[in-house]
Formats: structure tokens, C-alpha cells, sequence
């Protein structure tokens, strides 16, 4: 399901033909010209998803050819995107929503080093910087915002190249200020009930914090604090995923997909999930929430390009920002195929999770606050 989805992107970028055969669908239907963001989100969104995978050495045999292949095309996309000179060169600087997609990048060039950056050559590894240096004129809202640019310093940083602390302190520290309890941070100052502590918040935390690390110090005292809470709003996404592997249809960005559920994968691509949640019941859970976003009829069109819905095509679930480009977020619902096969996550048997226990009267733990 992940080459599916990452295939039409990757292929056409490949070819410098993504701004010319990607639809940008919209709430209220398809543009008859592309705008300047979509191709940008689509990619980042993409590669975001799919760098743990391509990452992995030790494939499965039936996946290695294929995993080379998409890392190639992901190689060709990230030339073409910051070649001034293509044709699907990529808007990084005007309007705001191009930071968000350059942290999708950076995020994944940290998520896959060997596959998307060390095997870059040195003229594309230098347009990769600029591009990313330049996103510094966007100023971020006042809300998970903050960890857009400083994922983009955070990558910066690790190639050596020359970044800026200013943005990773004020994400770091307003977070710290923002957080609500029980493994939730606000986005803002306030608590909104949507998946964006998923989306956004605690994976871009764990990120930032884990690999700035490897350069300074500076900030090493808070990787504690934010994995214990981040467990803690693992065992609650957990929790949320039905027996049928739907999940409440609350707040914003619904048409993001199974990516509501990053920080889960991620957890479990860590091999850090909480102890009251087993692998196996993860990766049972996971496959259902899967199966019941991407696999519904209407998610894909004709031509394979994702379409705006959670449940199948429902462009009414589409905020304003929401394109075609943008629901490409799902992907990060597919991390831990970078896990190998002998992990506990694919290795273990599969598991109930807690709402078919509970709701098949089984025995579960009581859940507790912390």
C-alpha cells in the first residue's frame, strides 16, 4: 500500500513531469492549473513516510529491488525539485506552507541518511541546503508551526551545513510551556481535540531533540521528559482505534488518514512503545486502521493519485488548506516498515488490540492518567 501510494509521485518526479500530471483536487473540486504548492507536499509527505523503509538494509528479498528503485527515483526527485532550471522545480519560499513541506523533507533526509542524503551527489546535496536555508524568510505561526522550522535547523545542523539555534529553542521550550498533561500538548496555547499532537507534535519533538543531540548538548535534558509523554499519548492512540479499525472522526486534517497515527508507528519504530501495548497488538491495529483509510473504494483515482476523504472520496472532510498534494501526509501511517523482519513488531504473533479486548469482554488493564 505505501509503493501505491508513493509510486504516481516519485515516478512522475522522476521524469519532471509531477506538475504536469498531478490533479490538485481541492474541497471544491480540481484546479485547471496547478498551484505552487501542491508538488512540494506531495513529495515531502511521500519521502517523510517512506524514508524508514528505504532506509532499511536488511529487506525482505521480494521488497529489496523495489526499495532500490524508489530510493533512486527519491534521489531524482530531490535533484529535480531544487534544480532552478527543471520543470517540477519546487516553490520553497513563496507564501507559508512550503516551511511546512521543507520540514517534511528535512525530516525525512534524517529518517533515511544513507538512501537520501550520503548517496546525493555534492551539487544537489548544496541545492538541498540553499532550498532549506531559504525557507528562513517564512515566519512560522504561533503553533506547531514552531517545529517546522526547527526540524528544517535540526537537518541543517546534522549535514553540517551552517543553521540557526533560535528556531530549535523557542519549538523546544514553547512546547514545554504548551503541554496540557496526559501525553497532550496544545497547539497554541489552547487544546485542540484533533490528531495533530500525532501529526505534528510529539514525532517532530522526539526528532529534533534525538538528532540535535548529536551536535550540542544544549537541549539534551528534555529527551526524557518528551518520550515519557509521548508514550503516553501512544497508549492513548492505542486505546482510540476501534475494533474495526475506524477511529473517532474528530478535528481537523481528518483527511490526513491513517498519518493520525505517527506517533504510534513511530513509537513502535523505536522499539519504545509503552509497556501496557504489546507489537503484536500494534501491528494488528495499525494493519486494521490501514485497511479501513487507504484500502476503502474512491481513496485512489483512476490514474492512482490519492483523493481528499478518510473513509474513501469525501472532499467535504477538506479544510481550505487541504489539496491533493497535502493528504500525501498519510504515508507517515506506514513507519514501521523500517522495521526488519526479525523485530518483535513483524516476528510476534498478531494480538488483540485493547478495544477488541475490552468490547469482546476480555480482561484489560484499567488505564490511568499520568
Amino acid at each position: 500500500m505505501l509503493c501505491k501510494v508513493a509510486e504516481p509521485v516519485l515516478t512522475n518526479l522522476a521524469e519532471n513531469k509531477l506538475r504536469e500530471k498531478m490533479p490538485i483536487e481541492t474541497p471544491k473540486g480540481l484546479l485547471q492549473q496547478p498551484d505552487n504548492v501542491s508538488c512540494l507536499q506531495a513529495f515531502g509527505r511521500t519521502l517523510a513516510g517512506l524514508a524508514p523503509w528505504l532506509e532499511l538494509a536488511a529487506k525482505p528479498e521480494t521488497e529489496t529491488k523495489q526499495g532500490t528503485r524508489l530510493a533512486e527515483l527519491a534521489r531524482q526527485g530531490l535533484d529535480h525539485a531544487t534544480d532552478s532550471k527543471a520543470p517540477d522545480f519546487m516553490n520553497f519560499v513563496n507564501t507559508r506552507q512550503p516551511l511546512v513541506d521543507a520540514a517534511y523533507v528535512s525530516h525525512a533526509l534524517l529518517r533515511a541518511p544513507r538512501e537520501l542524503w550520503q548517496k546525493l551527489g555534492p551539487a544537489v546535496q548544496k541545492r538541498v541546503i540553499l532550498a532549506l536555508q531559504n525557507t528562513r524568510v517564512i515566519k512560522p505561526w504561533d503553533n506547531n508551526w514552531l517545529l517546522f522550522s526547527a526540524m528544517v535547523e535540526t537537518l541543517l545542523a546534522t549535514v553540517g551545513a551552517e543553521w540557526q539555534s533560535e528556531p530549535i529553542a523557542t519549538a523546544i521550550n514553547t512546547f514545554d510551556q504548551w503541554y496540557k498533561g496526559d501525553g497532550c500538548y496544545g497547539d497554541g496555547p489552547d487544546y485542540h481535540w484533533d490528531y495533530c499532537n500525532s501529526f505534528v507534535i510529539h514525532p517532530l519533538l522526539i526528532d529534533v531533540l534525538e538528532h540535535i543531540a548529536k551536535v550540542t548538548p544544549r537541549w539534551s535534558g528534555m529527551r526524557e521528559k518528551v518520550l515519557f509523554r509521548a508514550r503516553r499519548y501512544a497508549t492513548i492512540q492505542e486505546r482510540l482505534i476501534a475494533p474495526d479499525g475506524s477511529y473517532p472522526a474528530v478535528g481537523r486534517s481528518l483527511a490526513y488518514r491513517c498519518g493520525a497515527f505517527q506517533l504510534l508507528g513511530q513509537m513502535a519504530l523505536r522499539g519504545q512503545l509503552p509497556p501496557t501495548v504489546t507489537p503484536g497488538q500494534v501491528r494488528a491495529a495499525l494493519s486494521s486502521v490501514i485497511a479501513r483509510t487507504m484500502g476503502a473504494p474512491g481513496t485512489f483515482d483512476a490514474n492512482g493519485w490519492l483523493r481528499i476523504g478518510l473513509c474513501g472520496h469525501q472532499p467535504s472532510l477538506g479544510e481550505i488548506y487541504i489539496t491533493t498534494g497535502s493528504v500525501y501526509l498519510c504515508s507517515l501511517g506506514f513507519l514501521p516498515l523500517g522495521l526488519p523482519a526479525e523485530a518483535p513488531f513483524w516476528a510476534d504473533p498478531p494480538a488483540d488490540w485493547t478495544a477488541r479486548k475490552v468490547w469482546s469482554g476480555k480482561e484489560v488493564p484499567a488505564d490511568h492518567f499520568v
